[in-house]
């Protein structure tokens, strides 16, 4: 079995294939940070022994959004260090004389791209017993076997699986259309990262590219229905995002280096250069923004009967 593709689904596919596939080999272009983690939290365990669940839950919370917030800052501004320490538990978790630097040193820093989580280091425990591989190499073409590498070297395979990313497709295509005329994404800015300039009552969720994706849409949520009860609140039956400042310096709305995100870079919103128009990437500064700070924006034009 062939497994092309190093990302989240494929360290997640090559340790589960492999219980039970005679070969598991993934092959790679460009190798991926992966990092072994406990699949049960011992933190989580003891709390539940000692707390109520609601208290244990969110303890364990905060102690994983601290931690993931520690090693991206870490990693930020301490990028060779960072390295060093991925690679030592990749060295620590693989067989003696694995050829570390071949499959498991990116050309990038870490968390240039997302880091990959292994738990209980399953996949390197696969790699160890022999049931999975890893070759880092360029496909030259599909054979009626497997594949033919660059190299020269030839992959035989039953089964292929292309697990080699995605293409971002925004809104999932919708056509967004305001007053008879197709919104152009891209001259778009998005207002606190889940609303777009000019276009009313419409609302959107993008996540943290930088620890877990779904921390940010949780935050987004709770201020969107806050925003809907403030609307009924007032009798207002449409809010639309208006940029005050045609001036302002706007960027991609993801500053993230991952193929699939620069492959769509220019079919996306923009981001400005200030809030409430720039895409935060920090949960402490988006709890204060989103959770506790009000609805109402000098930003935002409300219309309605209470208008």
């Amino acid at each position: 079995m062939l497994v092309i593709g190093s990302g989240a689904t494929a360290v997640t596919l090559v340790p589960a294939m492999a219980e039970t596939a005679a070969h598991v080999t993934m092959l790679q272009r460009t190798p991926t940070y992966v990092l072994p983690v406990p699949a049960e939290d011992p933190l989580a365990r003891w709390a539940k022994k000692v707390l109520s669940p609601r208290l244990a839950h969110a303890v364990t919370r905060r102690k994983n959004i601290a931690r993931q917030r520690w090693l991206w800052r870490f990693c930020q501004r301490y990028p060779k260090a960072a390295r060093r320490l991925i690679r030592a538990a990749n060295v620590k978790q693989l067989p003696v004389g694995f050829p570390v630097d071949e499959h498991f040193n990116p050309p990038y820093d870490p968390w240039d791209q997302r880091l990959c989580a292994v738990p209980d280091s399953d996949l390197f425990k696969a790699i160890g017993a022999g049931r999975a591989s890893v070759v880092t190499d360029h496909i030259e073409t599909f054979t009626e076997t497997g594949v033919r590498l660059r190299s020269g070297r030839e992959l035989e395979a039953d089964i292929i699986i292309t697990a080699t990313g995605l293409n971002l497709l925004p809104f999932g295509g919708m056509r967004l259309v305001v007053d008879g005329a197709q919104v152009s994404l891209p001259k778009t800015v998005s207002f606190k990262g889940m609303m777009l300039s000019g276009v009313p009552n419409f609302a959107f969720a993008v996540g943290y590219t930088n620890s877990s994706w779904t921390l940010k849409i949780g935050l987004l949520c709770e201020h969107f229905c806050r925003l809907l009860e403030h609307m009924d609140e007032h009798g207002y039956t449409a809010c639309r995002p208006e940029v005050s400042d045609p001036d302002m310096p706007t960027r991609p709305l993801l500053d993230f280096e991952a193929g699939y995100v620069q492959r769509a870079i220019h079919e996306l919103p923009r981001q400005g250069d200030r809030a409430p128009w720039l895409v935060s990437m920090d949960y402490h500064a988006d709890v204060a923004l989103l959770r506790k700070g009000p609805v109402a924006d000098p930003n935002l034009r409300f219309s309605g009967p209470g208008a």
